[in-house]
């Protein structure tokens, strides 16, 4: 495997002493899962923050090989995780990513979607902004995967529809994509609700 791409940091799981495992989205390649050597470092650390943007190297002698991959960063997310609705959403979104799309295959509208969804997280001044962009992209997730869930939109300001239609989504991806692994990444989302909660329509 050779692989020169953008990518989206959805995992970094440390490996050894200094190594991480990223799982890493690209927009051809879906999901790659990597070694980066120095990984835990003070250099690299802040670069394989979950959400963060990054230029990737990743090359494999063999397809049973588990690659060796390089990072640049290009965009850094790590500033919102210092604020308590930001950092469960970008937590939330890329552990779903991380753990409910299976490797290598191409999923360039989820790319373009959790990018985008990202970029809002970020800029907008309220969750108000990201909420719906953030169900839409559950929703995406479940029809890239095969699970045609019929969800009606809830109406922009309708909080309590949000988060009606949030809980739903929710037992449908437990059901669904996290039936085996729902415990890895349904803490972030129930904290995420715990928080979305607090805003009243």
């Amino acid at each position: 495997m050779q692989l020169r791409a953008p990518a989206i940091v959805c995992a970094a799981r440390p490996h050894g002493e200094t190594a991480v495992i990223a799982r890493m989205l690209t927009a051809e390649s879906g999901i790659v899962a990597a070694y980066v050597a120095g990984g835990r470092g003070r250099e690299l650390r802040p670069v394989l923050i979950p959400g963060n943007a990054v230029e990737a190297d990743v090359r494999s002698k063999s397809e049973s090989q588990l690659p060796f991959a390089r990072v640049e960063l290009v965009t850094s997310r790590g500033s919102w995780l210092t604020e308590p609705l930001p950092a469960a959403a970008i937590s939330w979104i890329t552990a779903l990513t991380a753990i409910a799309l299976p490797e290598r295959q191409p999923f360039p509208a989820l790319y373009d979607a959790l990018r985008a969804l990202l970029d809002a997280i970020c800029v907008a001044p309220s969750a108000r902004g990201w909420a719906l962009p953030l169900l839409s992209y559950e929703v995406l997730l479940l029809r890239e995967l095969g699970y045609g869930v019929p969800v009606s939109r809830p109406e922009d300001g309708d909080w309590g529809a949000m988060l009606a239609t949030f809980d739903r989504l929710g037992r449908e991806l437990a059901r669904y994509p996290l039936a085996d692994r729902r415990g890895d990444a349904m803490g972030s989302r129930v904290l995420l609700r715990e928080r979305l909660a607090r805003i009243h329509g």
